[in-house]
């Protein structure tokens, strides 16, 4: 029930994951992260468990229950208990451990950084993300920011005692980006800068205003003006700007909260729509919120993609941990929940629900979605990892290749089929589930928002196909086809039992392939009618490969180990794969079908067809 203490992961798939399947080991031996121990990236990981499971997760149905609030003087108030565990999560070190230690942060792989992150979301993802947006805005000005910027503005966010947000949307633009309307007014420049006066009105704006800190810095999206003294037309002329909410001097600045939005999940987060300059009517000189520009003039939103791509997938590392909760109060509720006999059994004792079948097929698809959602987004980290630390440049060039065709599958499969988890969560639970007395229901309200916010599905599947298999020409595809995907099916068809598994994934991608080849061949506004189907068809193969990949080395340690200790856990891990390859890849070619037969209903609907008259 609600309030009884319950584990945010299985520990021991977690360490399966980083210390087996994805080599932690060998990253800790190159130089940027040599300073660190296999046993102390035990001892964190412990830690920051520890914080999820007593900091985070007492107070997840009070936080839902009672919302960041606006008062009168225009301040937003959080539940106590939140801010009290953010600031401790900041006290731990936390928010610093991928920073630099000449940055104040710990040095950590990304890796490790993404599974303590991981860990703080399943004991209450909206909380947690406090730590996403601010790591992610400070990552973004060490990387594009002058060093007066980085010390005076993201230094306090690698320590946590500032955190940050990005401004992006505005009420008539959503995820449209070039009809932004935000403008920013040269004002000169002083030791931060080029300083500027904002005006405008951002919406959606996680973490836009709340009382856990005392100051925020926003990382705003907005337009300078051309030569002609007008807002360029489309991305053109949109840069990105550092505007504190209280500024170098001590002084507030020009930001007022417009209103808070109130949710279907994600409540302990408040929501903002905030006014920047109270409008862009105010006249030049007299109000406007101070900002600095970062990096050049019209490079905004290449820069804030670098955020928007970590965003991307810190949300489906949510989707995963919310999927792998429910999971685990699934499977401790059918355990110990007595209803109902065997087939054919009328008298007797009843008998725990995991005895019925139907109960055992929802578990085991559970696991599958939860433990394969956070085998992506960990292989996606270890990909990050690679990309930046690789002793070749060939081999971080192919790392970065790979993560950019993942990203969207990363952001969007985890997002996607954690709602089918938590569906199923629900569902053995029965009535039950759906009262306020079991987080079931909470868990599924949170993860609603992942298939929409920081890109909705259909978004990532537009990157997908137009830039990544038709502008790229599938190039980060076959990166990850030939070597790794290959590679993968020589090892299963080297371990006696994993045959049938490895045929099954070696004809689905075979199909992938040839889909691949009639999306870059067709019409674009073909192909992107079939994206989102495309994007699912993909993103239920790489998790097949995981599976796979994962179950080899379970193979493996079986045939060389036999009476492991961790029997029971191996076993269960070739079994969630075989139920990958009978249940879930059929799905596959479903998906693709109407693509491969040039289906064209979707282009072909006329809008008046949807009135009805």
């Amino acid at each position: 029930m609600a309030g009884v203490a319950t584990p945010v992961v299985n520990r021991r798939d977690l360490d399966f994951l980083l210390f087996e399947w994805l080599r932690l080991e060998e990253l800790l031996e190159r130089p940027r992260f040599s300073d660190h121990a296999a046993e102390e990236i035990r001892s964190i990981v412990q830690l920051v468990e520890r914080v999820a499971e007593q900091e985070l997760a007492p107070h997840l149905r009070a936080s839902d229950l009672d919302e960041p609030r606006l008062d009168p003087e225009g301040q937003v108030r959080v539940l106590p208990d939140v801010a009290r565990a953010v600031r401790t999560i900041a006290e731990a070190g936390i928010f610093g451990s991928a920073f630099d230690t000449d940055l104040g942060g710990s040095q950590l792989p990304n890796l490790v950084h993404v599974a303590c992150l991981g860990l703080l979301m399943g004991g209450s993802i909206s909380a947690s993300s406090f730590m996403l947006l601010t790591v992610a805005n400070a990552r973004l000005i060490v990387t594009y920011g002058t060093p007066r910027q980085i010390t005076a503005f993201a230094q306090p966010q690698v320590a946590g005692s500032t955190l940050g947000t990005m401004c992006l949307s505005e009420p008539h633009a959503g995820s449209s980006l070039a009809d932004i309307r935000t403008r920013a007014v040269a004002d000169g420049e002083d030791e931060f800068g080029p300083r500027y006066r904002l005006f405008g009105a951002k919406m959606w704006i996680s973490a836009g205003d709340h009382d856990v800190t005392d100051n925020i810095v926003h990382l705003v999206l907005a337009k300078t003006e051309g030569p002609d003294g007008m807002l360029a037309e489309g991305t053109r002329g949109a840069s990105l700007f550092i505007v504190p909410k209280v500024l170098p001097d001590g002084s507030r600045n020009d930001i007022v909260v417009a209103g808070l939005n109130h949710k279907m999940g994600y409540r302990a987060l408040p929501n903002c729509a905030l006014n920047f300059g109270e409008g862009a009517t105010r006249p030049f000189g007299q109000g406007g919120a101070v900002g600095w520009r970062v990096g050049d003039v019209g490079q905004g939103l290449p820069q804030m993609f670098q955020m928007m791509n970590e965003a991307r997938i810190s949300v489906g590392l949510g989707g995963a941990m919310l999927a792998y909760r429910g999971y685990l109060l699934s499977l401790d509720y059918a355990r110990n929940r007595v209803q109902g006999r065997p087939p054919g059994v009328h008298a007797g004792e009843q008998v725990a629900i995991i005895q019925h079948a139907d109960v055992r097929r929802m578990l085991l698809a559970q696991k599958c979605y939860a433990e394969g959602a956070l085998a992506l987004v960990l292989y996606c980290a270890r990909l990050l990892d690679e990309a930046e630390t690789a002793p070749s440049a060939e081999a971080r060039a192919a790392a970065a290749n790979l993560l950019s065709l993942l990203t969207p599958v990363t952001k969007s499969w985890p997002s996607e089929w954690a709602q089918i988890s938590l569906h199923h969560a629900i569902q053995i639970h029965g009535g039950a589930g759906y009262t306020r007395d079991f987080d079931v229901e909470l868990l599924y309200r949170d993860n609603r928002l992942n298939p929409i916010h920081e890109g909705t599905t259909g978004i990532q599947a537009i990157d997908l196909v137009g830039r990544k298999i038709r502008r790229d020409r599938g190039e980060g595809f076959q990166n990850l086809l030939r070597p790794r995907i290959e590679a993968t099916l020589r090892g299963a068809r080297s371990a006696p039992g994993l045959e049938r598994e490895a045929n099954a994934l070696q004809r689905v991608w075979t199909d992938i392939s040839q889909a691949v080849t009639k999306l870059q061949q067709g019409e674009a506004q073909d192909a992107l009618a079939h994206a989102t189907a495309f994007l699912e068809a993909l993103g239920h193969g790489v998790v097949g490969w995981l599976w796979l990949d994962q179950a080899v080395l379970c193979r493996d340690a079986t045939l060389h180990e036999r009476g492991r200790p961790d029997a029971s856990f191996r076993a269960g891990k070739l079994r969630a794969c075989r139920y990958f390859s009978e249940f879930e890849l059929p799905k596959i070619a479903g998906w693709l079908a109407p693509l491969m037969a040039g289906a064209r209903v979707v282009m072909d609907a006329p809008p008046e067809e949807f009135v009805g008259d």
